[in-house]
């Protein structure tokens, strides 16, 4: 007879715990599932290379496209292509040049030294950030919500090099990630540029 009760009170023991931590797990699961939810592109902190805050809030409304750039890259003549787009379509779009040294080491300048390179040799007047990491445990916040769906709930990609482009729409998604290699300037670009024209002129 003891043993039969011994037993039922470790069965019921053992309920309780499992019952607790299917709670917590549940709890736990639910905070993230907000917390993500609610991650928007627009919160995110980051400094221009001059070391003021960005707020890319100001660019709600605006199609937004983030290119991480180096200085001594094969793709480094890209940045006359975006120069070209952001002066083109700079009512509707703002270009966000990233800098970073993850790639071959190919951005190893200080902020002086990359924004005197960027307006001597391609006359940027495009907006770029402070030098960050696109990858890795260092990761910048703005680049894991670019490359991780559970933040923003489209696709989760990886940056394979220099000028990997993340074009998001005028509500702040995700909308369309364009290789290192394909041209700022390319048919694949301006096509997405002219269907958002075409799309805010409808609406």
């Amino acid at each position: 007879m003891w043993d039969c009760i011994l037993k039922t009170i470790a069965n019921e023991r053992f309920k309780k715990i499992v019952l607790s931590t299917l709670v917590l797990v549940s709890i736990v699961s639910n905070s993230q599932t907000k917390i993500n939810q609610n991650m928007s592109l627009y919160t995110i902190e980051i400094n221009s290379l001059d070391g003021k805050p960005i707020h890319l809030n100001d660019y709600k409304g605006k199609y937004i496209l983030f290119v991480n750039v180096a200085s001594e890259c094969g793709f480094t003549g890209q940045y006359e292509d975006l120069q070209k787009l952001y002066d083109t379509y700079q009512d509707k779009l703002m270009v966000i040049g990233v800098p970073c040294n993850q790639f071959g080491s190919q951005e190893p300048g200080t902020a002086d030294q990359i924004q005197s390179f960027c307006s001597k040799n391609y006359g940027v007047t495009f907006l770029m950030t402070e030098k960050i990491n696109v990858k890795g445990e260092l990761q910048h916040p703005l680049y894991k919500w670019l490359t991780n769906k559970e933040l923003n709930g489209v696709k989760s990609t990886s940056v394979k090099w220099n000028f990997q482009k993340y074009l998001i729409g005028r509500d702040g998604k995700l909308e369309k990630i364009i290789t290192p290699r394909t041209a700022p300037m390319s048919d694949e670009v301006l096509g997405w540029v002219e269907e958002q024209k075409t799309e805010t002129a409808l609406n």
